[in-house]
């Protein structure tokens, strides 16, 4: 098997209830010599890009609809190509179908030419993405699960054959991922963190969001410890 996984680490902004928070983002790019997948685009489409090169883009997967990846994802599907025809297909959880309206939405009504207003409010990802969903790369599988919390449509992809659970926001290192410690729905969230957690190989990669790689066994043996947090966020 040819698959392998480069990573680029993106700055940004990201704008949560009126509040901005400086994000640091990782984004995976999964593939061979010829063709990708890229997972979690954010914040700097040049870059990602750039680490492509002149591979082509099959798919662009979102873990979840926040504007730091929708502000950059039309880009990375283009890749460079004018002719929408040839972009490659953008995937989303239909429960985040919000975020995603409400962000191009805004574009929409920012936009001066109305064309280019009605288009912006037309766009919807290629794909919904579903629990148990699959998409093959160099002969590696991408097996989606549905993991709400973060976003009410938030995902995790599990590959068998590279040995790796990407976790999105939903589980970084050492704690329950988030933007600036600001939790949607935190107790779902934990309960989507061990029921993902729990089947899975203790020695699997988790390559989170942000920050840096973990094990499943690392964070099964912390989840139960983030009860508190909940309770806390509760009391809030």
């Amino acid at each position: 098997m040819d698959a392998r996984i480069e990573q680029v680490v993106t700055s940004g902004r990201v704008t949560l209830d009126d509040t901005e928070y400086e994000v640091e983002t990782n984004t995976y790019i999964v593939g061979d010599d010829d063709e990708v997948i890229v997972i979690d685009p954010a914040n700097d489409a040049e870059a990602i890009l750039k680490e492509v090169g002149d591979r082509e883009v099959m798919a662009v997967l979102l873990t979840d609809g926040n504007e730091h990846r929708l502000g950059v994802v039309l880009e990375v599907a283009a890749a460079g190509e004018e002719d929408e025809e040839n972009w490659a297909p953008i995937a989303l959880h239909r429960a985040d179908r919000l975020l995603w309206r409400d962000y191009f939405g805004r574009l929409a009504r920012e936009e001066e030419d109305e064309d280019d207003a009605k288009a912006l409010r037309s766009l919807e990802p290629d794909i919904w993405l579903e629990d148990g969903g699959v998409f093959e790369i160099a002969e590696a599988q991408l097996e989606i699960v549905h993991t709400p919390g973060h976003t009410p449509g938030s995902v995790s992809v599990i590959s068998e054959q590279l040995g790796v659970l990407f976790s999105g926001d939903t589980l970084h290192r050492g704690r329950p991922g988030s933007i600036g410690g600001v939790y949607d729905d935190l107790r779902k969230q934990l309960n989507s963190i061990g029921a993902l957690l729990t089947p899975l190989p203790k020695d699997l990669r988790v390559l989170p969001g942000q920050g840096e790689e973990t094990t499943v066994g690392d964070e099964d043996a912390r989840w139960e410890s983030w009860g508190a947090l909940a309770t806390e966020t509760d009391d809030e």
